[in-house]
This record gives structure tokens, C-alpha cells and sequence, in this order.
């Protein structure tokens, strides 16, 4: 959850205008919970069954076969997924936390408007 309070509170992703929310596949009381001692405030969603992290082929990366792993999704305006990472993934690093910067680094390379 420490990188959901960092995302919301980094100044450099704020300026860019990109909507961020949360999904885990906790129940929502849990996850209400956790967020409001942490004071999150943008939009935490809960997929209990993997749903959304199915439908958006995140789950080949799952922990255990059954948990999704630390997956981040950029979608476009138009809807289309724009950009997909699991940082968790052993290709990708096998960290469950990444530094605000580097996720906006990439996210700004995707978006074609170079490094942020």
C-alpha cells in the first residue's frame, strides 16, 4: 500500500494529469479500511475473483498462480491499454515497490512525451 501513498502524494505524477486508482483483489471493507488509515484518497477498487485482472491479461504474471502480481496499466484516453508492467515479475525486476519516478518515466515514454 506504500506505493499507492506515494503515487497520490508525488508532485511530478500529479502534474501530469493521469488519473490513478488502485485495484486489489481485497474485499472492499478491508480495503476501505487500510485505505483510510493510510489517508488514500484517489479511487481504491477491489477485484475479489480476478475479473479485471484477468480481462486485462495481467494474471500471466500471478504470484502463486492465483494472486496478481505488482502490475501497473496505463489506459489511453480512448479506452486502450497504452502500456503494461508487473514490476514484480522476475523480468521485470521481482520488486513490489517502485520509486514514483521511474513508473512516470516509463509512463511518459509510452505517452510519447519523453521523461518526465
Amino acid at each position: 500500500m506504500q506505493q499507492v501513498v506515494d503515487l497520490q502524494g508525488d508532485e511530478g505524477f500529479s502534474s501530469t494529469g493521469i488519473a490513478l486508482l488502485s485495484i486489489a483483489m481485497d474485499p472492499p471493507a478491508d480495503w476501505r479500511r487500510s485505505g483510510n488509515e493510510l489517508g488514500i484518497e484517489l479511487p481504491m477498487l477491489s477485484d475479489e475473483g480476478n475479473r479485471v485482472a484477468t480481462e486485462y491479461g495481467i494474471m500471466r504474471w500471478a504470484m502463486a498462480g492465483v494472486e496478481p502480481g505488482h502490475t501497473f496499466v496505463l489506459v489511453d484516453a480512448d479506452g486502450r491499454i497504452a502500456w503494461v508492467r508487473d514490476y514484480g515479475a522476475p523480468e521485470h525486476g521481482g520488486s513490489m515497490y517502485v520509486a514514483p519516478q521511474e513508473v512516470l518515466d516509463q509512463v511518459s515514454t509510452a505517452l510519447g512525451s519523453g521523461s518526465a
